[in-house]
């Protein structure tokens, strides 16, 4: 498959999608608008958000990765990654709840982006290739 084709897949379209939405909501509830660099800061709120942005960026490349690979094992691997960071984003949000963040709404749009995304997820390691036995979800 070809990097042009790449924005064809649905799940990795949907990846962007929280990418950005996981950016825009970092920006909004850290102290630190400098979002490069939220590693630095000593707040739990900064970091959390820095998280938050590491996984999601992370979420794209991973089904990238897994989309160009031959290999079987390395296609478990990626979808075993993106869900634990599937889990991670869920936890960050309460993690920024319970930091204070008062714009809850914000983070149940985020959490709403997520499932949509578990559900495109779903379905896009359903059709892997040569996956066998192995279940994906």
């Amino acid at each position: 498959m070809s990097h042009k084709n790449l924005r064809s897949v649905p799940v990795y379209r949907k990846a962007l999608e929280l990418c950005k939405m996981s950016r825009e909501i970092a920006s909004y509830v850290t102290f630190n608008k400098d979002l490069l660099k939220l590693y630095k800061s000593n707040s739990l709120r900064d970091i959390i958000a820095d998280s938050l942005l590491t996984d999601a960026i992370l979420i794209p490349q991973k089904i990238a990765q897994t989309e160009f690979s031959a290999s079987n094992d390395e296609r478990i691997k990626n979808v075993s990654y993106i869900n634990i960071m599937i889990q991670n984003i869920n936890s960050y949000c309460t993690g920024l709840e319970k930091d204070g963040v008062k714009e809850k709404e914000y983070l149940n749009l985020l959490r709403k982006e997520i499932r949509s995304f578990r559900k495109s997820f779903k379905k896009w390691t359903g059709s892997l290739p040569n996956k066998g036995n192995i279940s994906f979800n």
